[in-house]
Protein backbone atom coordinates (compact mmCIF):
# COMPACT_ATOMS: atom_id res chain seq x y z
CA UNK A 1 0.00 0.00 0.00
CA UNK A 2 1.43 3.57 -0.83
CA UNK A 3 2.33 5.37 2.22
CA UNK A 4 1.95 9.48 2.71
CA UNK A 5 3.08 11.79 5.12
CA UNK A 6 2.91 11.63 8.52
CA UNK A 7 0.04 13.70 9.81
CA UNK A 8 0.22 16.54 12.74
CA UNK A 9 -2.04 14.09 15.08
CA UNK A 10 0.76 11.69 14.64
CA UNK A 11 3.74 13.29 15.16
CA UNK A 12 1.98 15.02 17.99
CA UNK A 13 1.50 12.00 19.57
CA UNK A 14 5.29 10.59 18.95
CA UNK A 15 6.67 13.67 20.11
CA UNK A 16 5.21 13.40 23.71
CA UNK A 17 8.00 11.01 24.09
CA UNK A 18 10.64 13.85 23.99
CA UNK A 19 12.37 14.72 27.33
CA UNK A 20 11.54 18.42 26.94
CA UNK A 21 10.07 21.33 29.51
CA UNK A 22 11.59 24.00 27.73
CA UNK A 23 8.30 25.02 26.36
CA UNK A 24 9.74 25.88 22.86
CA UNK A 25 9.76 23.98 19.84
CA UNK A 26 11.09 24.54 16.54
CA UNK A 27 8.94 24.13 12.89
CA UNK A 28 10.14 20.72 10.37
CA UNK A 29 10.16 21.20 7.05
CA UNK A 30 9.36 18.25 4.83
CA UNK A 31 11.74 18.51 2.12
CA UNK A 32 8.97 17.06 -0.76
CA UNK A 33 6.74 19.99 -0.03
CA UNK A 34 8.44 22.80 1.74
CA UNK A 35 5.89 23.08 3.87
CA UNK A 36 5.60 22.40 8.07
CA UNK A 37 5.82 18.68 8.73
CA UNK A 38 5.60 19.43 12.82
CA UNK A 39 6.57 21.74 15.55
CA UNK A 40 9.21 19.24 17.69
CA UNK A 41 9.40 20.10 21.25
CA UNK A 42 13.13 21.29 22.03
CA UNK A 43 15.20 19.95 25.27
CA UNK A 44 17.08 21.88 27.69
CA UNK A 45 20.58 21.34 29.38
CA UNK A 46 18.27 20.27 32.72
CA UNK A 47 16.23 18.16 30.73
CA UNK A 48 19.34 16.14 29.27
CA UNK A 49 20.49 16.22 33.08
CA UNK A 50 17.54 14.75 34.28
CA UNK A 51 17.11 11.84 31.00
CA UNK A 52 21.02 10.79 31.99
CA UNK A 53 19.32 10.68 35.70
CA UNK A 54 16.79 8.82 35.10
CA UNK A 55 18.19 6.33 32.64
CA UNK A 56 21.30 5.58 34.60
CA UNK A 57 18.34 4.02 37.49
CA UNK A 58 16.54 2.02 35.34
CA UNK A 59 19.37 0.67 33.81
CA UNK A 60 20.27 -0.70 36.92
CA UNK A 61 17.33 -3.07 36.93
CA UNK A 62 18.11 -3.56 33.05
CA UNK A 63 21.46 -5.26 33.56
CA UNK A 64 20.12 -7.31 36.58
CA UNK A 65 17.60 -8.26 34.27
CA UNK A 66 20.06 -10.54 32.26
CA UNK A 67 20.76 -11.50 29.07
CA UNK A 68 17.73 -13.83 28.49
CA UNK A 69 15.19 -11.06 29.42
CA UNK A 70 16.84 -8.27 27.21
CA UNK A 71 16.80 -10.86 24.20
CA UNK A 72 13.26 -11.60 24.94
CA UNK A 73 12.38 -7.98 24.44
CA UNK A 74 14.40 -7.02 21.92
CA UNK A 75 13.25 -9.92 19.33
CA UNK A 76 9.61 -8.72 20.60
CA UNK A 77 10.80 -5.01 19.19
CA UNK A 78 12.06 -6.90 16.45
CA UNK A 79 8.59 -7.80 15.17
CA UNK A 80 7.12 -4.91 16.00
CA UNK A 81 9.70 -2.82 13.60
CA UNK A 82 8.40 -5.22 10.55
CA UNK A 83 4.56 -5.17 11.95
CA UNK A 84 5.04 -1.23 11.85
CA UNK A 85 7.20 -1.12 8.89
CA UNK A 86 4.55 0.96 6.64
CA UNK A 87 4.45 3.87 9.42
CA UNK A 88 8.00 3.60 9.81
CA UNK A 89 9.08 4.28 6.15
CA UNK A 90 6.44 6.99 5.88
CA UNK A 91 8.52 8.90 8.86
CA UNK A 92 11.77 8.30 7.50
CA UNK A 93 10.30 9.39 3.33
CA UNK A 94 8.60 12.35 5.58
CA UNK A 95 10.95 13.58 7.27
CA UNK A 96 14.47 12.72 4.46
CA UNK A 97 12.52 13.05 1.23
CA UNK A 98 14.35 9.88 0.14
CA UNK A 99 12.60 7.14 -2.02
CA UNK A 100 10.27 4.12 -0.75
CA UNK A 101 12.96 1.69 -1.79
CA UNK A 102 15.69 3.51 0.11
CA UNK A 103 13.43 3.92 3.37
CA UNK A 104 13.14 0.59 3.16
CA UNK A 105 16.54 -0.16 3.40
CA UNK A 106 16.62 1.52 6.82
CA UNK A 107 13.92 -0.64 7.85
CA UNK A 108 15.23 -3.69 6.88
CA UNK A 109 19.03 -2.87 8.51
CA UNK A 110 17.17 -1.68 11.67
CA UNK A 111 15.52 -4.92 11.81
CA UNK A 112 18.75 -7.18 10.66
CA UNK A 113 20.50 -4.88 13.49
CA UNK A 114 18.15 -5.73 16.64
CA UNK A 115 17.92 -9.30 15.70
CA UNK A 116 21.98 -9.89 15.38
CA UNK A 117 22.36 -7.88 19.27
CA UNK A 118 19.30 -9.74 20.64
CA UNK A 119 20.37 -13.28 19.81
CA UNK A 120 24.45 -12.64 20.21
CA UNK A 121 24.96 -10.40 22.67
CA UNK A 122 24.98 -13.22 25.05
CA UNK A 123 27.94 -15.45 23.30
CA UNK A 124 29.77 -12.41 22.95
CA UNK A 125 29.61 -11.21 26.05
CA UNK A 126 30.29 -14.74 27.73
CA UNK A 127 32.80 -14.78 30.50
CA UNK A 128 36.10 -16.71 29.11
CA UNK A 129 39.18 -18.21 30.70
CA UNK A 130 42.59 -16.31 29.62
CA UNK A 131 46.27 -18.01 29.78
CA UNK A 132 47.63 -17.04 32.99
CA UNK A 133 50.91 -15.74 34.21
CA UNK A 134 52.12 -19.21 35.86
CA UNK A 135 49.82 -22.28 34.12
CA UNK A 136 48.07 -24.21 36.98
CA UNK A 137 49.38 -22.20 40.03
CA UNK A 138 46.96 -19.09 38.69
CA UNK A 139 43.87 -18.73 37.29
CA UNK A 140 42.41 -15.84 35.04
CA UNK A 141 38.97 -15.18 33.55
CA UNK A 142 37.87 -11.94 31.82
CA UNK A 143 33.68 -10.65 32.16
CA UNK A 144 32.06 -8.01 31.14
CA UNK A 145 30.24 -5.14 32.51
CA UNK A 146 27.79 -2.44 30.97
CA UNK A 147 29.21 1.08 30.90
CA UNK A 148 26.25 2.77 32.26
CA UNK A 149 24.69 5.36 30.59
CA UNK A 150 25.50 5.97 26.19
CA UNK A 151 25.18 8.92 24.71
CA UNK A 152 23.74 8.37 21.01
CA UNK A 153 24.07 11.66 18.98
CA UNK A 154 22.64 10.96 15.60
CA UNK A 155 22.05 12.52 12.36
CA UNK A 156 19.10 13.22 9.76
CA UNK A 157 20.31 11.57 6.94
CA UNK A 158 19.89 8.29 8.05
CA UNK A 159 17.78 8.72 11.30
CA UNK A 160 16.51 5.00 11.67
CA UNK A 161 18.97 2.99 11.13
CA UNK A 162 22.46 4.69 12.16
CA UNK A 163 19.68 5.71 15.43
CA UNK A 164 19.41 1.47 15.94
CA UNK A 165 22.99 0.67 14.79
CA UNK A 166 24.15 2.45 17.78
CA UNK A 167 21.11 2.57 20.07
CA UNK A 168 20.41 -1.65 20.31
CA UNK A 169 23.92 -2.81 20.81
CA UNK A 170 24.14 -0.46 23.47
CA UNK A 171 20.81 -1.95 25.14
CA UNK A 172 21.83 -5.86 24.42
CA UNK A 173 24.92 -5.17 26.06
CA UNK A 174 23.05 -3.96 29.66
CA UNK A 175 23.36 -0.13 28.98
CA UNK A 176 20.71 3.04 29.40
CA UNK A 177 20.58 5.31 26.55
CA UNK A 178 20.55 9.16 26.09
CA UNK A 179 19.50 9.72 22.47
CA UNK A 180 20.32 13.37 20.90
CA UNK A 181 17.91 13.10 17.71
CA UNK A 182 19.06 15.71 14.87
CA UNK A 183 15.17 17.40 14.46
CA UNK A 184 15.04 16.74 11.35
CA UNK A 185 15.04 12.92 12.20
CA UNK A 186 13.35 12.82 15.11
CA UNK A 187 9.90 11.32 14.22
CA UNK A 188 11.81 8.11 13.18
CA UNK A 189 13.57 7.71 15.96
CA UNK A 190 10.57 8.01 18.58
CA UNK A 191 8.84 5.61 15.94
CA UNK A 192 10.81 2.82 16.44
CA UNK A 193 11.57 4.00 20.18
CA UNK A 194 8.05 3.37 20.63
CA UNK A 195 8.28 -0.23 19.17
CA UNK A 196 11.07 -1.08 21.78
CA UNK A 197 8.98 0.51 24.76
CA UNK A 198 5.54 -1.62 23.66
CA UNK A 199 7.86 -4.47 23.81
CA UNK A 200 9.70 -4.35 26.80
CA UNK A 201 11.96 -2.02 26.89
CA UNK A 202 11.64 0.52 30.05
CA UNK A 203 10.99 4.45 28.68
CA UNK A 204 13.25 5.65 31.20
CA UNK A 205 16.01 3.12 30.31
CA UNK A 206 16.05 5.18 26.49
CA UNK A 207 15.44 8.64 26.56
CA UNK A 208 15.26 11.00 23.41
CA UNK A 209 16.50 14.54 23.77
CA UNK A 210 15.85 17.16 20.90
CA UNK A 211 17.96 20.81 20.29
CA UNK A 212 20.94 22.43 18.76
CA UNK A 213 23.86 20.17 18.81
CA UNK A 214 26.16 22.69 19.98
CA UNK A 215 23.74 22.81 23.21
CA UNK A 216 22.14 19.73 24.06
CA UNK A 217 24.87 17.73 22.13
CA UNK A 218 27.31 19.24 24.60
CA UNK A 219 25.37 18.13 27.45
CA UNK A 220 24.74 14.51 26.20
CA UNK A 221 28.33 14.42 25.97
CA UNK A 222 29.28 15.59 29.00
CA UNK A 223 26.91 13.40 30.95
CA UNK A 224 27.33 10.18 29.61
CA UNK A 225 30.16 6.83 30.00
CA UNK A 226 30.53 6.67 26.83
CA UNK A 227 29.32 8.57 23.34
CA UNK A 228 28.82 7.51 19.72
CA UNK A 229 28.69 10.37 17.28
CA UNK A 230 27.60 10.18 13.42
CA UNK A 231 28.07 13.58 11.30
CA UNK A 232 30.96 15.48 10.22
CA UNK A 233 34.30 15.45 10.46
CA UNK A 234 34.69 18.89 12.11
CA UNK A 235 31.96 18.02 14.70
CA UNK A 236 33.20 14.18 15.48
CA UNK A 237 36.67 16.30 16.45
CA UNK A 238 35.10 18.85 18.95
CA UNK A 239 33.05 15.68 20.52
CA UNK A 240 36.16 13.69 20.73
CA UNK A 241 37.97 16.28 22.62
CA UNK A 242 35.12 16.82 24.97
CA UNK A 243 34.55 12.98 26.00
CA UNK A 244 38.66 13.20 26.23
CA UNK A 245 38.80 15.61 28.70
CA UNK A 246 36.35 13.46 30.71
CA UNK A 247 38.31 10.27 29.73
CA UNK A 248 35.31 8.59 28.30
CA UNK A 249 35.19 6.98 25.30
CA UNK A 250 33.67 7.69 22.03
CA UNK A 251 33.19 6.37 18.37
CA UNK A 252 32.91 8.67 16.00
CA UNK A 253 31.89 7.58 12.27
CA UNK A 254 32.43 10.91 9.67
CA UNK A 255 33.13 12.02 6.80
CA UNK A 256 34.00 10.68 3.65
CA UNK A 257 35.23 11.04 0.19
CA UNK A 258 34.10 7.50 -1.27
CA UNK A 259 36.26 6.50 -4.42
CA UNK A 260 35.08 4.05 -7.02
CA UNK A 261 37.06 2.05 -8.99
CA UNK A 262 35.83 0.36 -12.31
CA UNK A 263 38.31 -1.94 -14.00
CA UNK A 264 38.70 -2.53 -17.45
CA UNK A 265 37.52 -6.30 -17.43
CA UNK A 266 34.21 -5.25 -15.87
CA UNK A 267 30.83 -5.32 -18.48
CA UNK A 268 30.06 -2.03 -18.57
CA UNK A 269 26.11 -1.70 -18.79
CA UNK A 270 26.28 -3.65 -15.43
CA UNK A 271 29.10 -2.00 -13.76
CA UNK A 272 27.19 1.60 -15.14
CA UNK A 273 23.54 0.15 -13.27
CA UNK A 274 25.29 -0.60 -9.99
CA UNK A 275 27.66 2.79 -10.46
CA UNK A 276 24.07 4.96 -10.12
CA UNK A 277 22.87 3.52 -7.12
CA UNK A 278 25.70 3.51 -5.21
CA UNK A 279 26.36 7.36 -6.24
CA UNK A 280 22.97 8.43 -5.58
CA UNK A 281 21.03 6.74 -3.22
CA UNK A 282 19.36 9.06 -0.80
CA UNK A 283 20.92 11.73 -3.16
CA UNK A 284 24.02 10.92 -2.17
CA UNK A 285 23.61 11.82 1.49
CA UNK A 286 24.79 9.01 3.01
CA UNK A 287 28.27 8.51 4.72
CA UNK A 288 29.32 5.77 2.40
CA UNK A 289 28.16 6.33 -0.96
CA UNK A 290 30.21 6.91 -3.89
CA UNK A 291 31.55 10.46 -4.71
CA UNK A 292 34.34 9.47 -6.86
CA UNK A 293 34.45 7.26 -9.98
CA UNK A 294 38.11 6.08 -11.21
CA UNK A 295 37.86 4.22 -14.21
CA UNK A 296 40.53 2.56 -16.39
CA UNK A 297 41.38 3.89 -20.00
CA UNK A 298 40.42 0.46 -21.60
CA UNK A 299 36.72 0.16 -20.25
CA UNK A 300 36.43 4.34 -19.83
CA UNK A 301 34.21 5.30 -23.35
CA UNK A 302 31.34 2.56 -22.73
CA UNK A 303 31.26 2.92 -18.88
CA UNK A 304 30.79 6.64 -18.65
CA UNK A 305 28.17 6.32 -21.98
CA UNK A 306 26.17 3.63 -20.24
CA UNK A 307 26.54 5.97 -16.76
CA UNK A 308 25.55 8.53 -18.07
CA UNK A 309 22.59 7.19 -19.97
CA UNK A 310 21.65 5.53 -16.65
CA UNK A 311 21.71 8.65 -14.29
CA UNK A 312 19.93 10.78 -17.19
CA UNK A 313 17.01 8.20 -17.13
CA UNK A 314 16.60 8.06 -13.15
CA UNK A 315 12.71 8.67 -12.56
CA UNK A 316 12.54 11.59 -9.64
CA UNK A 317 10.19 12.55 -7.43
CA UNK A 318 7.95 12.49 -4.19
CA UNK A 319 6.07 9.36 -4.26
CA UNK A 320 5.20 6.97 -0.72
CA UNK A 321 5.45 4.07 -3.28
CA UNK A 322 7.95 2.51 -4.96
CA UNK A 323 7.60 4.06 -8.54
CA UNK A 324 10.84 6.56 -8.18
CA UNK A 325 14.42 6.28 -8.60
CA UNK A 326 15.42 8.68 -6.60
CA UNK A 327 14.04 11.76 -3.80
CA UNK A 328 14.57 14.72 -2.70
CA UNK A 329 17.35 16.55 -0.92
CA UNK A 330 16.81 16.83 2.94
CA UNK A 331 17.85 20.21 3.88
CA UNK A 332 18.12 23.61 1.80
CA UNK A 333 21.82 23.60 3.13
CA UNK A 334 22.32 20.50 1.15
CA UNK A 335 21.27 22.28 -2.27
CA UNK A 336 22.90 25.08 -1.13
CA UNK A 337 26.53 22.99 -0.66
CA UNK A 338 25.47 21.17 -4.09
CA UNK A 339 25.11 24.18 -6.32
CA UNK A 340 28.18 25.65 -5.23
CA UNK A 341 30.02 22.91 -5.85
CA UNK A 342 28.81 22.07 -9.13
CA UNK A 343 29.38 26.54 -9.94
CA UNK A 344 32.80 26.03 -8.57
CA UNK A 345 33.90 23.14 -10.42
CA UNK A 346 32.19 24.52 -13.66
CA UNK A 347 34.33 27.87 -13.42
CA UNK A 348 37.50 26.35 -13.12
CA UNK A 349 36.96 24.14 -16.14
CA UNK A 350 34.89 21.37 -14.82
CA UNK A 351 32.44 19.62 -17.38
CA UNK A 352 28.34 18.60 -16.38
CA UNK A 353 28.28 14.66 -18.75
CA UNK A 354 24.54 15.29 -17.15
CA UNK A 355 22.45 16.77 -14.47
CA UNK A 356 23.30 20.26 -12.71
CA UNK A 357 20.30 22.07 -12.32
CA UNK A 358 17.70 22.32 -9.46
CA UNK A 359 14.33 20.76 -10.57
CA UNK A 360 11.45 23.09 -8.36
CA UNK A 361 8.70 22.04 -10.81
CA UNK A 362 9.03 18.97 -8.89
CA UNK A 363 9.36 20.47 -5.08
CA UNK A 364 11.87 22.92 -3.92
CA UNK A 365 14.84 20.66 -2.86
CA UNK A 366 14.73 17.86 -6.11
CA UNK A 367 18.18 17.86 -7.76
CA UNK A 368 18.95 16.58 -10.76
CA UNK A 369 21.87 13.74 -10.36
CA UNK A 370 24.93 15.53 -11.53
CA UNK A 371 27.89 13.86 -13.22
CA UNK A 372 31.28 15.93 -13.79
CA UNK A 373 34.44 15.30 -15.63
CA UNK A 374 37.55 17.12 -15.55
CA UNK A 375 37.68 17.74 -12.03
CA UNK A 376 40.53 19.09 -10.87
CA UNK A 377 42.38 19.69 -7.30
CA UNK A 378 41.46 23.17 -7.46
CA UNK A 379 37.82 22.69 -7.33
CA UNK A 380 35.84 22.89 -3.74
CA UNK A 381 34.22 18.40 -4.84
CA UNK A 382 37.67 17.42 -5.66
CA UNK A 383 38.39 16.23 -2.12
CA UNK A 384 35.95 18.29 0.09
CA UNK A 385 32.31 15.96 0.62
CA UNK A 386 29.57 17.07 -1.07
CA UNK A 387 27.15 14.99 0.83
CA UNK A 388 24.36 15.60 -2.51
CA UNK A 389 24.09 14.00 -5.79
CA UNK A 390 27.09 14.96 -7.75
CA UNK A 391 29.98 12.43 -8.38
CA UNK A 392 32.97 13.16 -10.38
CA UNK A 393 34.66 10.59 -13.19
CA UNK A 394 38.17 10.54 -13.80
CA UNK A 395 40.41 8.25 -15.96
CA UNK A 396 43.38 6.28 -14.98
CA UNK A 397 45.87 3.34 -17.03
CA UNK A 398 47.14 0.89 -14.23
CA UNK A 399 45.55 -1.05 -11.53
CA UNK A 400 48.38 1.27 -9.17
CA UNK A 401 47.34 4.79 -10.62
CA UNK A 402 43.86 3.97 -9.32
CA UNK A 403 45.17 2.58 -6.39
CA UNK A 404 46.96 5.77 -5.78
CA UNK A 405 44.01 7.68 -6.43
CA UNK A 406 41.85 5.76 -4.45
CA UNK A 407 44.01 6.88 -1.55
CA UNK A 408 44.48 10.44 -2.38
CA UNK A 409 42.21 11.64 0.24
CA UNK A 410 42.00 13.03 3.75
CA UNK A 411 39.02 10.23 4.40
CA UNK A 412 39.01 6.65 4.26
CA UNK A 413 35.61 5.66 5.15
CA UNK A 414 34.12 3.28 2.32
CA UNK A 415 35.93 2.44 -1.25
CA UNK A 416 34.29 0.31 -4.00
CA UNK A 417 35.71 -2.08 -6.63
CA UNK A 418 33.87 -3.21 -10.05
CA UNK A 419 35.89 -6.29 -11.28
CA UNK A 420 35.45 -9.50 -12.84
CA UNK A 421 38.56 -11.15 -11.72
CA UNK A 422 38.25 -11.57 -7.90
CA UNK A 423 42.00 -12.06 -7.92
CA UNK A 424 42.54 -9.06 -8.83
CA UNK A 425 39.98 -6.83 -6.71
CA UNK A 426 40.83 -8.45 -3.52
CA UNK A 427 44.77 -7.44 -4.67
CA UNK A 428 43.71 -3.77 -4.93
CA UNK A 429 41.41 -3.88 -1.80
CA UNK A 430 44.65 -4.83 0.20
CA UNK A 431 46.08 -1.41 -0.48
CA UNK A 432 43.00 1.01 -0.12
CA UNK A 433 43.25 3.04 2.82
CA UNK A 434 39.67 2.46 3.88
CA UNK A 435 37.36 1.35 6.77
CA UNK A 436 35.32 -1.22 4.32
CA UNK A 437 35.81 -2.01 0.64
CA UNK A 438 32.86 -3.68 -1.43
CA UNK A 439 33.81 -5.44 -4.12
CA UNK A 440 31.25 -5.62 -7.13
CA UNK A 441 28.73 -3.19 -5.01
CA UNK A 442 29.09 0.40 -3.67
CA UNK A 443 28.22 0.09 -0.18
CA UNK A 444 25.45 -2.05 0.74
CA UNK A 445 27.39 -5.76 0.78
CA UNK A 446 29.76 -4.06 3.67
CA UNK A 447 26.73 -1.55 5.07
CA UNK A 448 24.13 -4.61 5.75
CA UNK A 449 27.36 -7.14 6.65
CA UNK A 450 25.51 -6.47 10.92
CA UNK A 451 28.90 -8.78 11.78
CA UNK A 452 31.33 -7.03 10.30
CA UNK A 453 32.98 -4.17 12.08
CA UNK A 454 32.06 -0.84 10.05
CA UNK A 455 33.66 2.28 10.85
CA UNK A 456 36.79 5.25 9.02
CA UNK A 457 39.74 5.26 8.84
CA UNK A 458 41.70 8.73 8.56
CA UNK A 459 39.64 11.44 8.96
CA UNK A 460 36.47 9.36 8.67
CA UNK A 461 36.23 8.25 12.39
CA UNK A 462 37.34 6.21 15.02
CA UNK A 463 36.04 2.91 16.44
CA UNK A 464 33.70 0.25 14.89
CA UNK A 465 29.88 -0.34 14.68
CA UNK A 466 28.16 -3.69 13.74
CA UNK A 467 29.55 -7.34 14.41
CA UNK A 468 31.47 -8.07 17.89
CA UNK A 469 33.24 -4.66 17.98
CA UNK A 470 30.06 -2.73 18.09
CA UNK A 471 28.88 -4.62 21.07
CA UNK A 472 32.30 -4.90 23.35
CA UNK A 473 32.50 -1.01 22.60
CA UNK A 474 29.64 -0.56 25.42
CA UNK A 475 31.65 -2.90 28.36
CA UNK A 476 33.78 -2.44 30.49
CA UNK A 477 36.56 -5.67 30.13
CA UNK A 478 37.61 -6.95 33.64
CA UNK A 479 39.88 -9.63 34.93
CA UNK A 480 39.16 -11.95 37.74
CA UNK A 481 42.26 -14.03 38.86
CA UNK A 482 43.17 -16.31 41.87
CA UNK A 483 46.08 -18.33 42.97
CA UNK A 484 45.02 -21.94 43.14
CA UNK A 485 47.05 -22.91 46.16
CA UNK A 486 49.12 -25.38 44.90
CA UNK A 487 51.81 -23.68 45.17
CA UNK A 488 52.56 -19.94 47.44
CA UNK A 489 54.02 -17.03 45.34
CA UNK A 490 57.26 -15.90 46.50
CA UNK A 491 57.39 -13.05 48.64
CA UNK A 492 60.72 -12.22 50.39
CA UNK A 493 64.38 -12.72 48.63
CA UNK A 494 64.70 -16.06 50.36
CA UNK A 495 61.72 -16.94 48.66
CA UNK A 496 62.53 -15.75 45.14
CA UNK A 497 65.85 -17.63 45.11
CA UNK A 498 64.83 -21.42 45.09
CA UNK A 499 62.23 -20.34 42.54
CA UNK A 500 64.03 -18.19 39.77
CA UNK A 501 65.71 -20.63 38.05
CA UNK A 502 62.50 -22.82 38.11
CA UNK A 503 60.15 -20.00 36.68
CA UNK A 504 63.32 -19.53 34.29
CA UNK A 505 62.90 -23.05 32.44
CA UNK A 506 58.98 -22.63 32.49
CA UNK A 507 59.49 -19.61 30.46
CA UNK A 508 61.79 -21.27 28.29
CA UNK A 509 60.12 -24.86 28.09
CA UNK A 510 56.32 -22.47 27.15
CA UNK A 511 58.20 -20.87 24.76
CA UNK A 512 59.79 -24.02 23.26
CA UNK A 513 56.16 -25.44 22.92
CA UNK A 514 54.75 -22.76 21.96
CA UNK A 515 52.46 -21.86 24.12
CA UNK A 516 51.23 -18.41 24.55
Amino acid sequence: MPGALITAEVARDLTRDIRSTRGQTVDVIAPFTGQVLHSLPLSSVPDVVEAASSARLAQIAWQRAGFAHRRRVLIKAHDLLLERRQMLLDAVQSETGKTRGQAFEEVFQAANVTRYYALGAASILRPGARRSGIPVVLTTKVDYRPKGVIGVITPWNFPLSLSIMDVIPALAAGNGVVQKADNQGALSVLASRRAFIDAGVPEELWQVVTGPGSEIGTAVTDVADYVCFTGSTATGRTVAMRAAERLVGASLELGGKNPLIVLDDVDPEKAAADAVYACFASMGQLCVSIERIIVQRGVADDFIAAFVRRVSALSIGPAFDYTTDAGSLTLPSQLETTQRHIADAVAKGATVLTGGAALPHIGPLFFEPTVLADVTPEMECFATETFGPVVSVSIVDTDEEAIVAANDSEYGLNSAIFARSLTRARRIASALDSGSVNINEGYRAAFSAVDAPMGGAKQSGLGRRNGPEGLLRFVESRTVARNTGIMALPRTGAEFAPLAGVMTALLVTLRTIRRR
